[in-house]
């Protein structure tokens, strides 16, 4: 990426295709330990006295052992559906946000600006395509049936399938169960991201002022230390959430109070360590998605930017 001095602004399409590829290559990359960290969160492991919680480790053996290796990767789908709109809302609103507390004069956005800008870009990609996309994905991945047993035939199955089946049988306002937990998970992670992130990137720029543009695996690096601060700091919201997400709607009970009951639940019979279940899983999943989709996001704009400059270029030429 250029010198934020240098820096051009960047259209819309060219964050779709970006930040669409970026997204995918984590999906593919990471959906193994995403699919572990949500059932370590549902699992109710650990309550009798004298045992413990199953790690991170057993808990993929155990999924393959049961279900085969390619239940590592269920609702791949969901996840995939929601990439390109994700990635696109994310990248778009925190450029957007960002230019809108920037310095008028000098067009420069403190450090406190990029974090509000961060915060809403996670807000915006919460409310607009994250909570739909999470609550089917975690319905697939919560199933415990075996892929290699034809007989054994899930109540959803695909990610198609799943979002009919709670239209129909639970409504619209199903997809966006724990809307609020979620936005408020995404715009801690993507506050916490987008800061560490630029700040790390002026770093570097400034330790190598004879670059134009840091090499990829800089921004791999950045990105990997960047993603891993949101994990840390909201890891309860993200457990009460999953588990949120994961059952029906109780009549006459509101979300709120769901929450409440969720969370005393966990305390009671689990204890402060079942608010961080899945951590583990989480950072590994994370702060590397975050890492390659840092890397890729920047190398694929830079090439569509560079394409974009030829054209114009050859344009002038003829």
């Amino acid at each position: 990426m250029s010198r934020s001095g240098d820096k051009k602004q960047v259209g819309f399409a060219t964050h779709i295709t970006a930040g669409g590829i970026a997204g995918a290559m984590e999906a593919l990359c990471c959906q193994p330990l995403d699919t572990i960290k949500v059932r370590m969160q549902l699992s109710r492991s650990g309550r009798a006295p004298g045992t413990k919680s199953r790690g991170f480790i057993a808990t993929g053996a155990y999924i393959v052992k049961r279900e085969t290796p390619l239940a590592l990767y269920k609702g791949l789908g969901a996840v995939l559906g929601g990439i390109v709109p994700k990635m696109a809302v994310r990248f778009a609103s925190f450029e957007a946000y960002k230019d809108w507390l920037s310095n008028k004069e000098t067009g420069k956005a403190s450090m406190g600006s990029v974090f509000l800008a961060g915060l809403g870009a996670g807000t915006t990609e919460a409310v607009l395509v994250v909570t739909p996309m999470e609550v089917v994905k975690i319905r697939l991945q919560a199933q415990y049936h075996s892929l290699a047993d034809p007989m054994d035939v899930p109540r959803y199955r695909n990610a198609a399938h799943a979002v009919y089946m709670i239209l129909k049988e639970e409504g619209v306002s199903a997809l966006y169960r724990g809307v609020t937990l979620t936005a408020i998970r995404q715009a801690t992670n993507q506050g916490a991201n987008f800061t560490a992130y630029q700040q790390l990137k002026k770093f570097a720029h400034n330790k190598q002022p004879e670059l134009t543009d840091l090499p990829s695996y800089q921004h791999m690096l950045i990105g990997l230390i960047s993603g891993a601060m949101g994990p840390f700091s909201n890891a309860p919201i993200d457990t009460i959430k999953t588990r949120l997400q994961k059952s029906p709607a109780t009549p006459g009970v509101s979300a709120a109070q769901r929450i409440m009951a969720i969370a005393q639940d966990m305390w009671k019979q689990e204890g402060v360590r079942s608010f961080y279940k899945g951590i583990t899983p989480r950072v590994l999943r994370v702060a590397p998605g975050q890492a390659v989709v840092f890397a890729v996001y920047e190398r694929v704009r830079r090439i569509i930017e560079d394409i974009k400059e030829t054209d114009v270029t050859e344009s002038y030429s003829e």
